[in-house]
């Protein structure tokens, strides 16, 4: 018996999880199918797309409203794909903002809607749990307080722990960057440089990220940075914005090299964002900073129920990464990443302390297996898995709880 799943997709993190995703359902229940909203991976993993949504990936009011008209056209395309009745079940991953109209109009034709790595409705939109409770059937969580968080406002809720750490596991090293990484080490201290997935998230951050690169090679002249970057047109870009007088800094970039370069590096500045889970787990401490514009930021002053952006952080409780909210003037997010870094890299008792609570975190919660948990619990709940595979799945969950 075939079943179509449709996912609906709007980012590039979500599209690797999704991918993944993919991958594992079609191990467990070959007959099923995928379609929807996504990207490369996705694609690769045999998910036939209708759009390439992160390709428009969007955060805050200004940036969603001049693509509004497109989105809906979107949103409108999927309802076409749910009236006819060939889609058995939705799986959403994050983007909530044009997720939940995809989850009203999958509920409007009676397909049943979960929602995999859900958005952080716990950190910044709990006002938003009765919108949850009436789109979404159940929800797989990621995080121990995100299921606590849904579990108390009696929506469904699975935790699965965070598929970050399957990426991580699962991940091939290109071993030729690692050994040019090694030769770089001998003579310098490697510091990562991840300004971000998205074109706007680059274009706010990297102008900062250089001011204090420049800071940072004259206190420490035996430093390289390492910047990794998403894609080819966000990598030209930041070349571009070197100057004449930048020639002599020690800046290598790469692109599709994130993985090796926080894996090589000493330690790293970063733009606040899931891949935090991936310095994390590979034992990479950073500094993190989030550029927003003030309009955005007056706003979360308001709603934002949280301390810290920063994953890891929550997951602790407690500041392990140092991190920054910026907004307005550049020149306090500059010295804060440049001092912060700067301990990194002087400081070593320092460093050693934030290395011993980056290891106290990895073994409680950085532990693999998240993928697979989802698509057994995905495969049973469409009816879709075998008896051998229902038992594995139910094993797999008890580990996570």
């Amino acid at each position: 018996m075939t079943k179509t799943i449709f996912f609906s997709v709007g980012e590039p993190s979500g599209d690797q999880h999704a991918g993944r995703l993919i991958h594992e359902l079609k191990r467990i229940a070959p007959t099923i199918q995928s379609r929807g909203f996504g990207g490369d991976c996705m694609s690769s993993a045999g998910c036939r797309l209708d759009c390439d949504l992160t390709q428009h990936a969007v955060v805050g009011l200004i940036e969603v409203l001049p693509k509004l008209r497109e989105f809906f056209r979107f949103a409108d395309s999927a309802e076409d794909a749910f009236k006819t009745g060939t889609v058995d079940a939705v799986v959403l991953v994050d983007f909530p903002g044009f997720n939940w109209h995809i989850a009203k109009r999958a509920k409007r034709h009676g397909v049943p809607v979960y929602y995999y790595c859900p958005p952080q409705l716990w950190a910044w939109g709990g006002w938003r749990a009765k919108k949850m409770r009436r789109s979404v059937d159940h929800v797989l969580s990621v995080l121990p307080v995100e299921h606590q968080f849904f579990s108390s406002r009696r929506i469904p809720s699975t935790f699965i722990g965070h598929p970050f750490f399957d990426a991580v596991a699962l991940k091939e090293l290109d071993q030729r960057t690692l050994q040019r990484f090694e030769l770089m080490a001998k003579t310098h201290r490697l510091v990562a440089v991840l300004p971000g997935s998205r074109e706007h998230e680059v274009q706010r951050n990297w102008p900062v990220m250089l001011a204090s690169i420049r800071q940072l090679a004259q206190r420490h002249p035996g430093t390289r940075f390492l910047v990794a970057a998403y894609r080819d047109s966000q990598c030209v870009w930041c070349r571009d914005q070197l100057e004449d007088s930048d020639r002599g800094l020690p800046i290598d970039f790469f692109v599709g090299r994130t993985s090796e370069v926080i894996e090589a590096a000493h330690c790293a500045m970063m733009v606040s964002g899931s891949v935090s889970l991936e310095l994390m787990a590979r034992r990479t401490p950073a500094a993190v900073v989030y550029r927003v514009g003030r309009f955005l930021h007056a706003f979360g002053s308001v709603m934002i129920g949280v301390d810290s952006l920063t994953l890891p952080n929550l997951i602790a409780g407690r500041k392990i990464f140092p991190e920054m909210v910026s907004v307005g003037r550049i020149e306090p997010t500059v010295n804060f990443l440049t001092e912060s870094v700067s301990a990194f890299l002087s400081d070593a008792f320092y460093y050693r302390q934030t290395l011993a609570q980056i290891d106290e975190l990895r073994e409680t919660h950085a532990r693999p297996g998240a993928t697979n948990r989802a698509a057994a619990w995905i495969a049973g709940a469409m009816g879709m898995s075998d008896c051998e595979n229902r038992d594995r799945g139910r094993e797999l969950l008890r580990q996570a709880a």
